[in-house]
């Protein structure tokens, strides 16, 4: 990281910088379509218009960077993952497009020349170790009364996509800890009334929740190792077995195909999700 890092980030900011990091830019055309339907709720939510400044917190390699820069002509990404800003400065130059990137924590990165209309993020903020106080320093960055619009996860029992393959992965896994839900990660945001709690405390008002609901094809209609192939990438699956021996991610990989296979249909594994389109003002 070339800019400053809160010691309460670093851990995330390993994690993103690490193999993660590499893993999501390689499957970033897949993951873009994977989340295109929660990206276009984000969208109509946010309501970007001509003219406006906009920053993406958390934008990775670019996707909703670059797509509020083409409906406003300005939009600032700031990620902590150098090889998917890499990507995403990649992206911005091959289509003309006047988005910037910033490589930096979000919880530091000084905002306050941007005087933003619109700040959005599509699952980039639930990765805060102290949110309410990276909240705070992002709202500086906003003009008085500009608006907020983020995507985050519900709860686990809520998103199929990736807690099937979870499941079947801790039938060959050791004893895994409960996932952490007052801890950065996929499900930090899954309870409104402690993000509304967050947010308000950060300095935003106007606290509202709408459900988005979708059908999720880790397939990406390539078939059953395709979506293998995913489900090993994504959320505590990837997690769980990052310290793993090769036999233990074998025998997963054979327990999550075992799983899928009686999902498939015409090539695609389609598995519900359901996230939270928050919005706030500044």
């Amino acid at each position: 990281m070339s800019e400053i890092l809160d010691d309460a980030n670093a851990k995330q900011s390993a994690y993103w910088n690490g193999e993660a990091g590499r893993r999501w830019t390689a499957v970033q055309e897949s993951q873009d379509r994977l989340l295109g339907g929660i990206s276009s709720a984000l969208f109509e939510a946010a309501a970007p218009e001509p003219g406006e400044a906009v920053i993406d917190v958390g934008c990775g390699a670019g996707d909703t960077t670059l797509r509020a820069a083409a409906l406003t002509g300005r939009a600032l990404g700031v990620d902590m993952s150098e090889p998917m800003l890499a990507r995403a400065r990649e992206r911005a130059a091959e289509a003309g497009s006047p988005a910037r990137f910033a490589l930096a924590d979000a919880t530091l990165y000084d905002f306050s020349a941007e005087a933003a209309d619109l700040m959005i993020s599509r699952f980039g903020v639930m990765f805060f170790a102290e949110p309410a106080r990276s909240f705070a320093n992002l709202r500086r960055g906003l003009k008085a009364g500009a608006r907020l619009a983020f995507a985050a996860w519900r709860h686990p029992d809520r998103n199929p996509w990736l807690m099937v393959p979870y499941t079947a992965a801790l039938k060959r896994l050791p004893p895994q800890p409960p996932l952490p839900f007052d801890q950065p990660g996929p499900f930090a945001f899954h309870d409104d009334a402690r993000v509304r709690d967050i947010l308000e405390t950060a300095g935003f008002s106007d606290v509202a929740f709408t459900t988005c609901e979708v059908e999720l094809d880790i397939a990406d209609g390539k078939g059953l190792e395709e979506a293998v192939d995913k489900a090993l990438t994504l959320g505590p699956t990837s997690r769980a077995l990052s310290d793993q021996p090769e036999a233990v991610r074998a025998e997963v990989r054979e327990e999550i195909r075992a799983t899928l296979a009686g999902r498939l249909n015409a090539g695609k594994v389609a598995l519900g999700g359901t996230a939270w389109i928050v919005r706030a003002r500044a």
